[in-house]
């Protein structure tokens, strides 16, 4: 499989980015978004999941997480056995039918469990590494939909599409979900504007991170009860990103704002536990010295929140944040999505 060619002396490295879910988040999530159709508005950041490969003899694998200290290693693919230990690594090369010896090492720059998609970034980073030393023929849909059924089918992780293909479209999109097929649309922002987004929108991490997987499952079967506020709030959410999409081509950070206050109003009402009171005592500080809008990133519970500061006042909201110990990460947007390239192996 190492069509590329990979000698002793080089190693393969793909990265993909995570991301952040200005409106609409949820709404691309099964069965929801099969049955009614979802929409998104993200945003790609500049904070990244890193994999590399270094080729080892025929049938050995070497299979590091940086993140988590953890070393596997095995002399045949049907060693590969899922046991919580770089399950996902094994799912990449599992899926992929990786028949030669490697070593893969993943790190990523998104803490876990943040709700910035960082697992599904690092899906996307292994699917299109595997590609890339195989030929690189896959287009950047295509590694999304096989870096989602890692997750979905081999591992059975619960969730939707966003990420993975938020991770390797990059940009700032508007994406549709529908029986499966996901549609991305660029957003068409001018630079001065997305510098202005760039300055105003804070991503804080309050230092508790959430298992998506099993709050997924609870606020679906909800809606598959039919719970009517679950469903309402659905909706509500799925009414927002488009709300967002008209607020970014507008070049309105007020009206950005008021929809992600909208968003985050219905995000509460999907499960009880969605915010929690370091959440709570994080918003109510950096409102008192100058919020536009606020909500929790992807399935909250924990992890980030997404903050958009009133113009010149985010320097005010970072120390509010900062005093009660949220970890405000910076970033910038991210325009290449998905990136492969070889290195000397030193």
């Amino acid at each position: 499989m190492m069509a590329k060619g990979l000698n002793g002396n080089e190693i393969a490295r793909a990265r993909a980015p995570v991301r952040i879910d200005l409106a609409g988040g949820w709404t691309d999530v099964p069965p929801y978004s099969t049955e009614q159709g979802g929409a998104v508005v993200n945003a790609a950041l500049t904070r990244y999941a890193y994999a590399t490969l270094r080729p080892l003899p025929p049938g050995h694998y070497e299979l590091i997480s940086a993140d988590y200290d953890v070393y596997f290693q095995a002399e045949d693919i049907r060693d590969l056995e899922y046991d919580g230990n770089v399950d996902l690594v094994k799912a990449a090369i599992r899926r992929r039918g990786l028949e030669t010896g490697a070593q893969i090492t993943t790190r990523s720059e998104a803490p876990p469990g943040s709700g910035t998609g960082s697992s599904a970034a690092m899906g996307v980073a292994l699917v299109g590494l595997l590609d890339y030393i195989a030929g690189g023929n896959m287009a950047p849909s295509e590694v999304a939909e096989m870096a989602h059924l890692l997750e979905s089918d081999e591992l059975h992780i619960g969730g939707g599409r966003q990420d993975q293909y938020a991770a390797a479209h990059g940009g700032l999109n508007f994406m549709r979900f529908r029986d499966s097929v996901v549609d991305v649309e660029p957003l068409e922002v001018c630079e001065d504007f997305v510098r202005e987004m760039e300055k105003h929108i804070l991503l804080i991490y309050t230092g508790n991170s959430r298992l998506s997987g099993n709050i997924v499952d609870r606020v679906m079967g909800a809606y598959s009860a039919g719970d009517p506020e679950v469903t309402e709030a659905l909706a509500n959410l799925r009414a927002a990103a488009s709300e967002m999409r008209s607020a970014i081509e507008a070049q309105d950070l007020r009206l950005m704002g008021e929809v992600m206050n909208f968003n985050w109003a219905n995000q509460k009402r999907l499960y009880d536990e969605m915010t929690t009171l370091k959440i709570e005592a994080l918003i109510a500080a950096m409102s008192e010295v100058g919020l536009l809008g606020v909500k929790a990133s992807g399935a909250g519970g924990g992890g980030c929140i997404i903050a958009l500061a009133q113009p010149d006042r985010e320097h005010l909201v970072v120390r509010a944040a900062e005093d009660l110990g949220g970890q405000v990460i910076s970033f910038k947007f991210d325009t290449s999505g998905l990136c492969r390239w070889c290195a000397a192996n030193i």
